[in-house]
């Protein structure tokens, strides 16, 4: 992510680098000084029992720490990819030239920006490496575990905000279940606090399966990738990030229309692995923090699109759900020439003030 180039199906679409209509976004105009970091975490036990004798996880970094009287961080913020996502993939100008410049919701003049790769993504740990189907079937509770783990290897001990998109908003809700207090605030955009079941995890499961089913995968064990499969796979996903609205518009013709789907699949083939696939998609099986929402005492700034495909409004889940946090808001955009589709997550200009509204609302009282 020039990184968007070179994204996957589901950066592209899941974490909403480039809606579908559009051509990718053009490199942004700042290069942004961010420094890369590395942190091995040693037998790292996941939670169906397996074990990694290391665990790499690559990050990067923007700004500096900052410590307070009592030597705590109180600027570091976290920025949680989406599925088939990296570390780079907030860097796209959509977001990164909104938020992150002088004066900006999260300028990194003052903030401590930190932008993980997940397990099973970017240059961190993951089926490709080498271990393929042998690698341990990771979840999301592995990833946010992860996440503290390397949090503490870099010495920072509070965060100002967790920020989340599409798998990093679910992650988010996570955070706040299971680590009350670390953060001051939580901003999960582009999903919903239930198990992931009626057509969400049928897309995704179709998706897995096209693979799996295909001949040419050999149980994990190709040489090539299983072209069909792999296919089929990244079509689901062209649709399940899709946005009506923009499609038509940007794809008003037959021959425009089909001319996209060939774009499209010739640019996120190239660039998908088979096996690390089927393990983020599936890495949502076991999501489920409805049970403990009431637990989420952090402030939450909850922000989902109307022309969201993944997660649609109509099923009234996020108006019941919010009930349920005490420090609750959640906002649905409505459709406008503006929205992506599910991929408004990423286009920060369109809830930035929320965001910065959200910023000064949770500012610790010094």
């Amino acid at each position: 992510m020039p990184f968007c180039t070179t994204l996957t199906a589901v950066a592209l679409l899941l974490c909403g680098l480039s809606a579908p209509g559009q051509t990718p976004t053009a490199p942004a105009a700042h290069v942004w000084p961010a420094v890369d970091g590395t942190v091995v975490l040693d037998n790292f036990r996941f939670g169906t029992g397996e074990t990694l004798p290391q665990l790499r996880l690559h990050y990067l970094t923007l700004g500096r720490p900052h410590r307070d009287a009592a030597g705590h961080t109180d600027n570091a913020i976290l920025l949680l990819h989406g599925t088939g996502g990296n570390a780079h993939t907030l860097l796209n100008p959509i977001f990164s030239d909104v938020l992150f410049v002088p004066g900006g919701v999260l300028d990194i003049q003052n903030y401590f920006i930190i932008l993980p790769d997940d397990i099973g993504h970017g240059q961190s740990s993951k089926p490709s490496d080498g271990l393929r189907m042998r690698f341990p079937a990771y979840d999301y509770d592995d990833m946010v575990r992860s996440q503290r783990l390397m949090l503490d290897a870099m010495h920072v001990d509070h965060l100002r905000l967790v920020l989340g998109t599409s798998m990093g908003c679910m992650q988010s809700f996570v955070w706040g279940e299971t680590y009350p207090g670390f953060a001051d605030a939580l901003a999960p955009f582009a999903c919903l606090p239930v198990e992931l079941a009626g057509r969400n995890r049928m897309m995704r499961y179709m998706a897995i399966q096209a693979i799996k089913l295909d001949p040419a995968w050999m149980g994990g064990e190709y040489e090539t990738e299983p072209q069909q499969g792999l296919r089929t796979a990244n079509e689901m996903l062209l649709i399940m990030g899709s946005s009506p609205l923009q499609m038509q518009n940007h794809a008003p013709t037959r021959e425009l229309a089909e001319q996209y789907v060939d774009r499209y699949l010739a640019r996120t083939m190239a660039s998908t692995d088979a096996n690390d696939f089927i393990y983020y998609v599936n890495a949502s099986r076991n999501y489920n923090p409805e049970p403990r929402l009431e637990h989420i005492t952090t402030p939450v700034l909850w922000i989902n699109s109307a022309d969201d495909f993944i997660n649609p409004p109509e099923l009234g889940i996020a108006q019941q759900m919010v009930k349920r946090m005490p420090h609750a808001r959640f906002i649905l955009l409505p459709i406008t020439d503006q929205t992506v589709g599910h991929g408004t997550h990423t286009k920060a200009s369109v809830w930035k003030d929320y965001l910065a509204e959200f910023m000064r609302e949770t500012e610790p009282k010094r």
